[in-house]
């Protein structure tokens, strides 16, 4: 895909709630990615079940459930070369206390139960995330002036 690489963002409730939504989006775009959609939503459970389908047998996943679906969310999907992979490392490890320095789950996390932001674990799940939460007609594909001085042509 090249420089149209996309991937999802779920910017989660602890997130939100702490105001964290602009700080995170912020440092993902300073990393030179796009965003092409992003809307703020509070997840159903039924969504919610569909998303994390992949879950479903951790003994975690009903209180994940219970807490994605507890207050506002705001989904995104970003746009650039090696999307997910760049995301992937501007965000950090999963646990918090296990992310590199510098990582938004570094900076801002404490618990692996409240790590601020979920992102596609792999370029097929992007996609499958995507169409879960966006319509094609709500991404916007869009030039930037400064790509050629973000992205090699």
């Amino acid at each position: 895909m090249g420089n149209n690489d996309r991937t999802l963002i779920i910017v989660k409730p602890d997130g939100v709630q702490r105001g964290l939504i602009g700080e995170i989006i912020l440092r993902l775009e300073r990393r030179g990615l796009k965003f092409v959609g992003m809307k703020m939503i509070t997840m159903s459970k039924e969504l919610a079940e569909e998303h994390y389908a992949g879950l479903r047998d951790k003994p975690f996943y009903p209180k994940l459930v219970e807490y994605i679906t507890s207050a506002p969310v705001v989904v995104g999907v970003v746009e650039g070369p090696n999307a997910f992979q760049t995301v992937r490392d501007t965000i950090g490890a999963t646990d918090p206390l296990k992310a590199a320095p510098g990582t938004v789950r570094f900076e801002f996390g404490i618990s692996i139960g409240r790590n601020l932001i979920h992102a596609s674990d792999s370029d097929e799940s992007a996609v499958r995330e995507i169409n879960l939460f966006f319509k094609p007609e709500e991404l916007s594909s869009w030039s930037r002036d400064t790509d050629g001085w973000i992205l090699e042509q």
